[in-house]
């Protein structure tokens, strides 16, 4: 009997995802919650286990190829069991009646566990398991990591000259990173058509920039064309440098990728669907800063402000858990969730990503650092665990990193709210009634308006903000 490992929904509006590498191959036994794939979505690199085991007998598609939410992602026999044939597949299911049920798939991703799974793997969402899973190796005979296998008489580490190859409609190479695409977009062509230098013919940057100033440029001006920025267009470099520009000359269009898609999408629901208002506050932050280094002394240990400024937001959210809700506009009803699941806005090489600290509340100041340094260093490498872009439940935001005092952010639907820190610049300050230099941040809360009115959020706005000038205040709250 066959079992089908179905994609799971990817939450946050993706729907789709591409296959980088399949760890597996036709024919291997796997065990449950083994990892068999990575795919890239638009958020990140994840390896998939399987919540089945037994032997692979099929594949649902090749490295490279885009695949969505519901499809079957691989087919698995029993360990044993000779694959059926269409002639007899029916009787074989008769015959299989005293055999322990296969899961019925409620929805694309979802479904029923079957004893022995419950019993090894837990699992409901399908490749999201409850055993903690370690990184899988490639199998050897499995299709190449970073694209197909290498021809016959030509290694992947065969020699290649960066670019050399020119443009072919019929290549498909793996590409590095969405940037090196939108980089030969911008130049009118597929990155995918060049012969990478890289492992397993992995089109690297350098292979893009080779091309453009090797083959587009050499028409007209082959010296001139190597030191020419990216950012310019095919025309533009292909153009000789006392050609007056057309009217439109500036004009390209440039297609998003799927970060860019989703993202887009995210933010148009959200403006869309949420009454969102804004309150602000300018906060002196001398004293968490002098707090801070006396921290640092005592303990030896580094925090940063963004860890403290967390747990000061964790204890007013316990305070006013309007905050830390969702609007169920089915129901009209909100939702107060028990669980403070802290999301964290991220600039990231894939874009705006907001990876989330789940059950903050229940962690100490130390323990939330950890947590809040493991998903940034997640955010900058573009590996996530399925998890940590899904269940936000309230959203911190330190733009002040961007140099930006304030600013009416969107806020991350389903949440009610989002809380962020600006700059901390030196400012003249009234100190009893004196004029004195402080040390200033300005506190922005944006928050839906259908879950609390402008007095609950400026509550919770004026909480943060005594902990940030009285940070000694935060101590009746643990």
């Amino acid at each position: 009997m066959s079992r089908e490992f179905i994609l799971p929904d990817l939450g946050e509006g993706l729907t789709e995802a591409e296959i980088v590498a399949w760890l597996v191959a036709p024919g291997d036994e796997v065990a449950i919650d083994q990892p068999v794939v990575e795919l890239e979505s638009a958020k990140s690199v994840v390896q998939l286990p399987t919540p089945f085991a037994g032997v692979v007998e099929s594949l649902g598609g090749e490295v490279g190829e885009v695949i969505h939410a519901g499809s079957v992602l691989m087919t698995l026999t029993a360990v044993g069991a000779a694959p059926a044939s269409d002639a007899d597949a029916a009787p074989a299911v008769e015959a299989t009646t005293d055999a322990a049920p296969a899961p019925v798939a409620a929805e694309p991703g979802i479904a029923v566990p079957t004893e022995s799974a419950t019993e090894e793997s837990g699992a409901v969402l399908i490749g999201y398991g409850t055993k903690q899973t370690t990184v899988a190796k490639r199998h050897a005979s499995a299709p190449a990591r970073f694209g197909r296998k290498p021809a016959v008489g030509g290694g992947s580490n065969a020699p290649r000259t960066a670019g050399g190859s020119r443009l072919d409609a019929g290549r498909r190479s793996p590409v590095v990173s969405p940037i090196v695409r939108r980089i030969a977009r911008e130049h009118g062509f597929d990155a995918s058509q060049l012969d990478g230098s890289g492992p397993d013919h992995l089109v690297m940057r350098r292979d893009v920039e080779s091309f453009i100033s090797d083959e587009l440029g050499s028409a007209t001006a082959p010296a001139a064309t190597s030191a020419a920025p990216l950012a310019r267009s095919t025309q533009q470099i292909a153009a000789p440098s006392t050609a007056a520009p057309s009217a439109d000359e500036g004009d390209r269009r440039v297609p998003l990728d799927r970060t860019a898609r989703a993202a887009a999408a995210h933010f148009s629901r959200s403006r869309r669907e949420i009454p969102e208002a804004t309150v602000w506050m300018d906060v002196d932050a001398t004293e968490l800063l002098a707090a801070r280094r006396q921290l640092q002394e005592a303990t030896g240990e580094r925090y940063g402000v963004t860890a403290l400024v967390a747990r000061f937001t964790v204890a007013g959210l316990r305070k006013h858990p309007a905050l830390n809700s969702s609007y169920d506009a089915e129901s009209e009803e909100l939702v107060l969730h028990s669980a403070v699941n802290l999301g964290l806005a991220a600039q990231t090489p894939r874009g705006l990503l907001v990876p989330v600290v789940h059950g903050a509340e229940r962690m100490s100041l130390r323990e939330l650092r950890d947590a809040i340094g493991t998903r940034t260093e997640q955010a900058v490498a573009g590996a996530f665990p399925p998890a940590a872009l899904t269940g936000g439940t309230f959203t911190l935001n330190n733009y002040g990193t961007l140099g930006v005092d304030g600013s009416a952010a969107i806020i991350n639907h389903p949440e009610a709210a989002m809380l962020g820190i600006g700059r901390l610049i030196e400012r003249p300050w009234v100190v009893d009634g004196q004029l004195a230099v402080r040390t200033v941040t300005e506190l922005t809360l944006s928050f839906d308006h259908r879950v609390c009115d402008g007095a609950e959020a400026a509550a919770f706005l004026t909480f943060v903000a005594r902990c940030i000038e009285r940070p000694v205040s935060v101590l009746a709250e643990l």
